[in-house]
Parts: structure tokens; C-alpha cells; sequence
């Protein structure tokens, strides 16, 4: 019976398979060789239609069947799995929490794109961080894998909005070097983030590092001060 839900909901997700916009996303995604999605593949359906069939199956697919799917081949599958992992996260007690969550770890290796953290990152391991050991998280932010150290610092989105700060700018110091464009706009967006809640602790980082920090990071990070502060932080 569970696995024919996991076999209903591909055929649920082929229905709405598009050529043309699967072709289209696996360039957006830089699926190309050399690219940061190189290998992926799409069949080009878009998120709302995802995220009807997640609300379908979230609350009769067991644990074992979403693990299954989140090593799919098939982008959008994996997208639709951790929207149904996020539900499955949401109503559950701590103990499945802690089941999800390492499901979740131990197939991080699957969670490959932007989207893909950033859909999940905030509402799995930033809400099981925050609330537990802080471990895997640094171990994460430390990695120097690319897709890793984005969970960790999307992950802090949900303690930015605890109002708790640390930890992103532990993060974006840290990743003041990083090479890949992807970690500036990640670390950037966190950091406007915390302005929105707290604009002097956002201002004394940049205070410190705005003249060293990445172009892009910093452009993203400043893009909700005063016109005249932009101008300020973006000549240093």
C-alpha cells in the first residue's frame, strides 16, 4: 500500500511534465558540465503544481518511501519529497522529528540545488538546530561542501527570526572568502535578514567588514538601508 502511493505520486508529477520548461530550468539550474547543477534533471513541472501533489500524499507516505524519493533522479521529485518532509516535520512529536531530521542529513547529499536548501533548510534543520545540539551544524557550515554550507547558513533564517543573531554572523564571517557566488547572495540575504530585525547589529558587521566583504554579499546585505547608506558602505 505505501509504496503504491510513492508509485502514485510519480505518476501524479508525470502528468505535468512540460519539455519546454524542462529545458528551460536545467539551464536556469546550471545543470550544465561544470555548472553547480551539472547532472540534475528536470521534467520541467513548476511548484505550485509540486506543491498541490505534496498536500495529497504528505500525510500518508511513511518515512521510508520519502527517503526513497529523495535520492530520485528527477529534480522536481526531490523538490516535492522535502515539501513533504517540511509537513511531515510540522505536525510530528520530537522523537519523528529526530527521524527527520536524519533522514534528512544523511541525504543532504540529494539536496543539491538552491532551491532545494532553501525550501528545506529553514523549516527541517534551522527549526532542529535551534531548539537542539548545534553539532551538525557547524560540522556542516565547516565541510567546505558547497550545498552543505548553504543549509547551515539558510538554516539560521529560522534564528534570525528568533531574534538570535550569532550564529549567522559566525557564519558569514567565515564565509567572508568563500569562492562560490552562492554562498555571497546566501550569506548577503542573512545578513539583510538580521537588519530587518536588528539594523545595529547589522551595521556594526558591516562596520568591520563591508571592505572586505564580496561585492555580491554585500549588495544584497545593504538593499533595505537608506539610499545614502548604501552609497556609503558600497564606496568603502
Amino acid at each position: 500500500m505505501k509504496t503504491k502511493l510513492k508509485e502514485n505520486l510519480l505518476k501524479d508529477l508525470k502528468k505535468y511534465k512540460n519539455e519546454v520548461f524542462a529545458k528551460y530550468h536545467a539551464k536556469y539550474f546550471q545543470t550544465q558540465k561544470g555548472g553547480y547543477g551539472e547532472g540534475d534533471f528536470f521534467w520541467g513541472i513548476k511548484v505550485p503544481q509540486q506543491r498541490v501533489i505534496a498536500g495529497k500524499y504528505w500525510e500518508y507516505m511513511n518515512l521510508k518511501d520519502i527517503e526513497e524519493l529523495l535520492k530520485h533522479k528527477i529534480h522536481e521529485v526531490r523538490l516535492t519529497t522535502l515539501m513533504i518532509l517540511i509537513e511531515k516535520y510540522k505536525k510530528s512529536d520530537d522523537s519523528i522529528k529526530y527521524n527527520i531530521v536524519r533522514i534528512y542529513l544523511r541525504n543532504s547529499k540529494y539536496i543539491n540545488n538552491w532551491d532545494l536548501v532553501d525550501l528545506s533548510a529553514l523549516n527541517i534543520t534551522g527549526s532542529y538546530w535551534y531548539n537542539n545540539s548545534l553539532i551538525d551544524f557547524w560540522k556542516y557550515a565547516k565541510s567546505k561542501n558547497l550545498w552543505k554550507e548553504r543549509i547551515a547558513m539558510i538554516s539560521t533564517l529560522y534564528f534570525i527570526k528568533q531574534a538570535r543573531f550569532a550564529e549567522t554572523l559566525k557564519l558569514a564571517e567565515l564565509f567572508l572568502s568563500h569562492k562560490h557566488d552562492l554562498m555571497h547572495k546566501a550569506s548577503g540575504w542573512m545578513l539583510r535578514e538580521i537588519g530587518e530585525k536588528n539594523t545595529d547589529a547589522l551595521v556594526s558587521f558591516l562596520d568591520k567588514y563591508s571592505a572586505v566583504m564580496p561585492r555580491t554579499m554585500l549588495r544584497y546585505s545593504i538593499e533595505k538601508l537608506s539610499l545614502e547608506k548604501r552609497k556609503y558602505y558600497m564606496g568603502k
